[in-house]
């Protein structure tokens, strides 16, 4: 957020920049002011982002409070009432498994008894052999019968269960996925950017790129943002028409897209650095109607290895300071992240904007 974040150098990754912009507000750094200020700060919900800069720098926490109740009322609730659906169906096995155990302690006794009565030395009579069968033979009856109705309860809430976790699996995929671009967004990048230190083997073989689409304020500022929307979203078809459906692409905020390719050497990746910078620099970006021309349209692309970083914050540096030599080496590029490269944070230009 402009308002309150003025130099990347005070704060070096995204976490520590939420945490510096939420201090400079005077709001405290709990949970759930830290979930609103992410969602503000990556910039997917842009009248979040203005109505959070609108509360000054003395921002109460009832005001705080009451932008989360407008904002992320819908997922609290949907959480809630999945939440209120499983412990409802759970309960209903537990009922159902306690009437079942009744139901077997009741049948064990009764065969306990009738194996009695026909021990009993007294027992001599066929009557109560006959009595004691038939006795059994409509309690197993009975059992078995209410064994089935329990197995098919079970089965029914498990099938009940299971469509919740369907529809949080769902819910969870349209909150990780960027609404204009049809690319995951930023809170799934962060998720999929820890996951690659969760297997040091993959390291050697995973690479992190960032791409930034060259002066892309100068097409706002032109053309305007629904244009711009449009150059995004045509981009980001561009990016995913250019590599294997497994590669993993995000949008992470404006116009930065992130991508984390597994399983190719560093010379692969570089190749589909350039294959996605070469098919966008030849992208035509008109207007069908007007024939207005908004191009061209460039990227700069940054690369780093995840076998060169000794952590997702590391590797997301690293990556960045490729990035920026991309730009400031005339843009419409794409550079490997080498040792000795640095960045300077003193010049304007900046990865995160709002």
């Amino acid at each position: 957020m402009s308002t309150v974040i003025t130099s990347k150098s005070q704060v070096p990754d995204v976490a520590g920049q939420i945490i510096y912009a939420m201090r400079a507000m005077g709001v405290a750094p709990i949970p759930r002011n830290y979930e609103l200020f992410y969602e503000a700060y990556i910039g997917s919900n842009p009248a979040l982002t203005k109505d959070l800069a609108a509360l000054g720098s003395n921002a109460s926490q009832t005001e705080i409070d009451s932008l989360s109740s407008q904002y992320f009322a819908h997922s609290t609730r949907i959480y809630d009432d999945a939440h209120a659906r499983i412990i409802t169906e759970l309960d209903g096995v537990l009922r159902t498994l306690r009437q079942e155990q009744t139901s077997l302690e009741s049948y064990n006794k009764l065969l306990s008894e009738t194996f009695s009565r026909i021990s009993a030395k007294t027992a001599n009579s066929a009557d109560l052999l006959r009595n004691a069968i038939t006795i059994l033979t409509e309690a197993t009856g009975d059992t078995m019968a209410r064994g089935e109705k329990t197995v098919e309860d079970v089965a029914q809430r498990s099938h009940e269960m299971d469509q919740v976790r369907k529809e949080l699996d769902e819910y969870k995929r349209i909150a990780n996925t960027d609404s204009l671009t049809r690319l995951s967004n930023r809170r799934a990048f962060d998720d999929r950017l820890a996951s690659i230190f969760n297997n040091p083997m993959n390291k050697a073989v995973t690479a992190l790129v960032l791409a930034d689409i060259d002066n892309f304020k100068k097409v706002n500022d032109s053309f305007g943002h629904p244009v711009g929307d449009k150059i995004l979203a045509t981009v980001a078809s561009v990016i995913r028409a250019n590599v294997r459906r497994d590669v993993f692409v995000a949008r992470t905020g404006g116009e930065e897209f992130a991508l984390i390719v597994d399983g190719n050497t560093v010379d692969e990746v570089m190749s589909i650095c350039e294959r996605i910078r070469r098919t966008l620099e030849s992208t035509p970006f008109r207007n069908s109607r007007t024939r207005v021309d908004y191009g061209p349209i460039t990227m700069s692309l940054g690369m780093c290895m995840a076998a060169d970083a000794k952590d997702p914050g590391e590797l997301y540096s690293k990556t960045d300071i490729a990035l920026y030599q991309a730009k400031n080496s005339g843009r419409n590029c794409s550079y490997q992240y080498q040792n000795g490269m640095q960045k300077d944070f003193g010049k304007s230009w900046l990865i995160y904007k709002s």
